[in-house]
């Protein structure tokens, strides 16, 4: 897993994992952390856009809370 960035300095997620239809989210409080999204669950626009916002570093938390929540495949 890659370490986010977390630019805006108050985001939960800490580390994320890119597949080619999936992102992986490692987020520091919730138990279980770990949460897999893939275009089945979540749809590839969402996905995409998840992509883009772990690769910037920003804004990945406040997307899912808004707009992904509870549209995950799998969580461990």
């Amino acid at each position: 897993m890659q370490r986010y960035a977390n630019l805006s300095g108050h985001g939960g997620v800490v580390a994320y994992e890119l597949g080619t239809d999936s992102i992986t989210v490692k987020f520091a409080s919730d138990e279980p952390c770990h949460y897999l999204y893939n275009v089945e669950s979540a749809g590839l626009p969402t996905v995409l856009e998840m992509q883009r916002l772990a690769m910037e570093g920003k804004g990945l938390t406040t997307f899912i809370s808004q707009h992904v929540r509870e549209r995950y495949a799998r969580r461990w």
